[in-house]
Protein backbone atom coordinates (compact mmCIF):
# COMPACT_ATOMS: atom_id res chain seq x y z
CA UNK A 1 0.00 0.00 0.00
CA UNK A 2 1.25 3.25 -1.01
CA UNK A 3 1.53 6.99 0.72
CA UNK A 4 0.63 9.77 -0.92
CA UNK A 5 1.67 13.19 0.05
CA UNK A 6 0.53 16.47 -1.15
CA UNK A 7 2.91 19.68 -0.21
CA UNK A 8 2.33 23.68 -1.14
CA UNK A 9 4.93 25.41 -2.44
CA UNK A 10 7.70 26.22 0.30
CA UNK A 11 6.21 22.92 2.57
CA UNK A 12 8.97 20.93 4.06
CA UNK A 13 8.73 17.05 5.04
CA UNK A 14 11.91 14.46 6.45
CA UNK A 15 12.45 11.34 4.35
CA UNK A 16 14.68 9.17 6.21
CA UNK A 17 16.85 12.34 7.38
CA UNK A 18 16.75 13.98 4.23
CA UNK A 19 14.80 17.52 4.09
CA UNK A 20 13.20 18.14 1.23
CA UNK A 21 11.10 21.29 0.32
CA UNK A 22 8.51 21.40 -2.22
CA UNK A 23 9.05 24.35 -5.06
CA UNK A 24 5.12 24.58 -6.43
CA UNK A 25 2.05 22.36 -5.07
CA UNK A 26 4.28 18.94 -5.34
CA UNK A 27 3.00 14.95 -5.11
CA UNK A 28 4.85 12.31 -3.77
CA UNK A 29 3.83 8.47 -3.82
CA UNK A 30 5.84 6.49 -1.33
CA UNK A 31 5.95 2.97 -2.45
CA UNK A 32 7.81 1.45 0.65
CA UNK A 33 8.52 2.22 4.19
CA UNK A 34 10.47 5.02 5.08
CA UNK A 35 11.04 7.49 8.04
CA UNK A 36 8.69 10.30 7.00
CA UNK A 37 8.02 13.30 9.22
CA UNK A 38 5.86 16.42 7.30
CA UNK A 39 6.78 20.25 7.97
CA UNK A 40 3.82 20.34 11.02
CA UNK A 41 5.69 17.35 12.48
CA UNK A 42 8.95 18.45 12.87
CA UNK A 43 10.21 20.20 15.89
CA UNK A 44 13.52 22.56 16.13
CA UNK A 45 15.59 22.31 19.20
CA UNK A 46 14.84 25.80 19.61
CA UNK A 47 11.14 24.83 19.86
CA UNK A 48 12.28 22.13 22.64
CA UNK A 49 11.25 24.53 25.74
CA UNK A 50 9.77 22.25 28.29
CA UNK A 51 10.45 18.55 29.06
CA UNK A 52 8.03 16.61 27.34
CA UNK A 53 8.70 19.10 23.99
CA UNK A 54 12.42 17.74 24.43
CA UNK A 55 11.07 14.17 24.67
CA UNK A 56 9.21 14.87 21.73
CA UNK A 57 12.70 16.32 19.95
CA UNK A 58 14.44 13.25 21.09
CA UNK A 59 11.83 11.12 19.83
CA UNK A 60 11.75 12.54 16.45
CA UNK A 61 15.68 12.75 16.65
CA UNK A 62 15.92 8.91 16.85
CA UNK A 63 13.32 8.18 13.78
CA UNK A 64 15.34 10.42 11.28
CA UNK A 65 18.87 10.06 12.71
CA UNK A 66 19.57 6.38 12.83
CA UNK A 67 22.99 6.25 13.16
CA UNK A 68 22.75 8.04 16.14
CA UNK A 69 19.87 6.23 17.40
CA UNK A 70 21.02 4.67 20.46
CA UNK A 71 22.15 8.26 21.67
CA UNK A 72 19.08 9.73 21.36
CA UNK A 73 16.84 6.61 22.78
CA UNK A 74 19.11 7.22 26.22
CA UNK A 75 18.04 10.44 26.22
CA UNK A 76 14.63 9.63 25.82
CA UNK A 77 14.70 6.61 28.67
CA UNK A 78 16.38 10.03 30.83
CA UNK A 79 13.25 12.27 30.16
CA UNK A 80 10.78 9.95 30.31
CA UNK A 81 11.75 9.17 33.92
CA UNK A 82 11.74 13.07 34.77
CA UNK A 83 8.08 12.99 33.19
CA UNK A 84 6.88 10.38 35.02
CA UNK A 85 7.75 12.15 38.03
CA UNK A 86 5.79 14.87 37.50
CA UNK A 87 2.74 13.52 36.06
CA UNK A 88 0.07 12.76 39.00
CA UNK A 89 -2.67 11.36 36.90
CA UNK A 90 -2.95 7.85 36.06
CA UNK A 91 -3.96 9.53 32.26
CA UNK A 92 -0.82 10.59 31.97
CA UNK A 93 1.25 8.23 33.59
CA UNK A 94 -0.18 5.59 31.32
CA UNK A 95 0.28 7.75 28.08
CA UNK A 96 4.12 7.60 29.38
CA UNK A 97 3.93 4.04 29.69
CA UNK A 98 2.01 3.46 26.36
CA UNK A 99 4.97 5.91 24.73
CA UNK A 100 7.93 3.94 26.11
CA UNK A 101 6.45 0.71 25.00
CA UNK A 102 6.31 2.50 21.18
CA UNK A 103 9.58 3.68 21.60
CA UNK A 104 10.81 -0.14 22.71
CA UNK A 105 9.17 -1.87 19.84
CA UNK A 106 11.38 0.86 17.28
CA UNK A 107 7.77 2.83 16.42
CA UNK A 108 9.03 6.37 16.68
CA UNK A 109 5.97 7.90 14.59
CA UNK A 110 3.07 6.16 17.17
CA UNK A 111 5.61 7.95 19.92
CA UNK A 112 5.69 11.30 17.99
CA UNK A 113 1.32 10.95 18.11
CA UNK A 114 1.52 9.96 21.87
CA UNK A 115 4.04 12.73 23.08
CA UNK A 116 1.35 15.25 21.52
CA UNK A 117 -0.96 13.95 24.58
CA UNK A 118 2.12 14.44 26.89
CA UNK A 119 2.63 17.82 25.58
CA UNK A 120 -0.91 18.38 26.23
CA UNK A 121 -0.46 16.98 29.89
CA UNK A 122 2.14 19.09 30.65
CA UNK A 123 0.42 22.00 29.37
CA UNK A 124 -2.49 21.07 32.07
CA UNK A 125 0.24 20.79 34.89
CA UNK A 126 1.69 24.12 33.89
CA UNK A 127 -1.63 25.62 33.69
CA UNK A 128 -2.31 24.33 37.37
CA UNK A 129 0.65 25.17 38.89
CA UNK A 130 0.47 29.00 37.57
CA UNK A 131 -3.29 29.19 39.03
CA UNK A 132 -1.78 27.91 42.73
CA UNK A 133 1.17 29.99 42.45
CA UNK A 134 -0.96 33.37 41.92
Amino acid sequence: MSLRISLRDGEKMIINGAVLQARGRTEFVIENQVAILRGREVMSPADATTPARRLYLACMMAYVDEGARAEHQDRIVALLGDLLGAFETAEARTACLDFAQFVARGDYYRGLGLCRTLMAHESAVFARLTGEAA
